[in-house]
């Protein structure tokens, strides 16, 4: 288990830091992360590669008296016994950073990742319209799934934003770390950061029904503790937004099950064919479109009657036939998707191959057969 890191009580500086000279480096170039290595003059990554600054290298000294001069004493006593520690960073009030600083062959080195407070709509992430009408239901717990650097924050934010403007609601958001920060539209945000707000997971679930939550994000349903106040907050008429790393719907059902003893399970996959709503799985693709980066390939499950019987009956793994069978409700299967991304030109058919969960499917696809479980159409 990780050590608890100490709340972050530091109070405003005298004068700014002069590590803020590096974060508002960051902030001008947009670059999305910044590094302080000895040995290295600051590097900032730009558009996903890291680029050297015009700055010297930097020396042992030089990187401890920037990254001292930001840190609280009991931050600072948590970093000398553990050798590494988080927390967050605001520069004029507006710009924030996630800051790691750790310590390798004995020397002090710093990566920040910078917050985005830019958070884009469902159309200029490419993604399937039927995520505005997930967005829009008022109970149930929602997960996004893939694996690391697939963007799930990035599509929550983005339903969390349209909440924002259309709901009149409570929005309680419990992250390790902040991504994204909301400023109050129609709704009021209110994001807990552990370290920052609260210690843990555990004490924030604990109190999370006190603070009159209409819409919850978990940053990650990453324990049966966390797995049981979502779904519970899900079954209680509240909206639970979460991620998980899983590669699609079947699998998240069962990793979730897995955080359980194996005594539990059983009520709690009635449960959870109960509280779960929908389950969106995406992997991030190299886009051929000019001005496009990365491109989402998206699989979408709403949890209709058929899929939550498969799921209390212990058949989760037919849940691509109830995607396959829905799609006038706007499910959709990877592969049918990744197809539509070949064939009007927005990704390279080699990539398709790569993300496809089978290869031979995606062929026949692009052949125009279609497939179902039971075989060829």
């Amino acid at each position: 288990m990780a050590a608890e890191q100490p709340i972050d009580n530091r109070t405003a500086p005298d004068r700014e830091p002069e590590m803020d000279k590096f974060f508002r480096a960051a902030i001008k170039t947009l670059a999305s992360d910044l590094h302080l290595k000895v040995g290295q003059p600051p590097k900032l990554r730009l558009y996903g590669l890291l680029k050297n600054t015009t700055g010297p290298p930097m020396t042992a000294q030089r990187i401890e008296e920037l990254v001292f001069g930001i840190l609280s004493p009991a931050q600072k006593e948590f970093f000398a016994e553990h050798g590494t520690l988080d927390f967050a960073h605001e520069v004029d009030g507006e710009h924030r950073f996630r800051v790691n600083i750790f310590r390798q062959r004995g020397l002090v080195s710093l990566a920040a990742r910078r917050v985005n407070t830019t958070i884009p709509p469902f159309e200029e992430l490419h993604l399937p319209p039927v995520l505005e009408k997930v967005a829009d239901s008022t109970q149930g717990l929602v997960l996004v799934v893939g694996p690391t650097g697939c963007g799930k924050t990035t599509t929550i934010a983005s339903m969390i934003n349209h909440i924002n403007h259309t709901r009149s609601c409570h929005i309680v958001s419990i992250e390790d770390p902040i991504e994204y920060l909301f400023k109050d539209a129609k709704a009021i945000v209110s994001q807990r950061e552990i370290g920052l707000d609260v210690v843990d997971f555990e004490e924030a679930l604990t109190y999370l029904m006190r603070q009159d939550p209409d819409v919850v994000f978990v940053g990650e349903m990453r324990d049966a503790r966390t797995v049981t106040a979502g779904m519970r907050a899900a079954e209680t008429g509240h909206l639970v937004l979460g991620t998980m790393h899983s590669p699609n719907a079947s699998q998240s059902v069962h990793r979730l099950l897995d955080l359980f003893p194996q005594t539990e399970r059983d009520l709690v996959r009635q449960t959870l064919a109960l509280a779960l709503r929908a389950v969106i799985s995406q992997v991030l693709i190299p886009c051929l479109e000019e001005n496009i980066d990365r491109i989402p390939a998206v699989e979408i499950l709403i949890v209709n009657a058929p899929a939550r019987k498969l799921i209390a009956e212990e058949r989760e793994a037919d849940l691509p036939s109830v995607i396959r069978a829905s799609q006038q409700e706007g499910m959709q299967d990877i592969t049918s998707n990744l197809c539509e991304l070949v064939k009007n030109g927005s990704i390279d058919p080699k990539d398709a191959y790569k993300f496809a969960p089978n290869t031979e499917e995606l062929k026949m696809a692009l052949k125009g057969i279609r497939t179902t479980a039971s075989g060829i159409l």
